[in-house]
């Protein structure tokens, strides 16, 4: 083997780097079901803890500061009693909408792949 050429890492490096900032922000099981819920409208704690089958309120608190650390969300307080607090997408958080697309195509395609359905 060349010593002098490249490995497979320094070619893609930034691609395979970029790749796992990416799952970073988006790992964990529920995530990509908040951004995709945001996507239809912003909502209230609440709403979402009802929207999503299975999360706990804990473990939403904990994911929509994730997000929210990340830039892909906005958390607002309102001014009700009792105090209630609003989540949406930030325009940053909109650009998902073509990744998520093309996850979802691919999950379709991979299911069909795998099950014969």
């Amino acid at each position: 083997m060349d010593e002098n050429l490249p490995t497979i890492t320094e070619k893609c490096g930034k691609k395979i780097l970029s790749v796992h900032d990416a799952m970073d922000i988006l790992n964990g099981r529920w995530k990509i079901t908040i951004v995709a819920a945001l996507f239809l409208n912003k909502m209230r704690f609440t709403d979402l803890l009802r929207e999503i089958n299975g999360i706990s309120g804990k473990m939403l608190s904990r994911e929509l500061k994730d997000l929210e650390i990340n830039q892909l969300i906005t958390r607002t307080v309102l001014n009700t009693q009792p105090i209630g607090v609003e989540y949406e997408l930030t325009e940053y958080g909109l650009t998902l909408e073509k990744v998520l697309k093309a996850l979802s195509e691919w999950g379709v395609d991979h299911r069909k792949r795998i099950t014969g359905r």
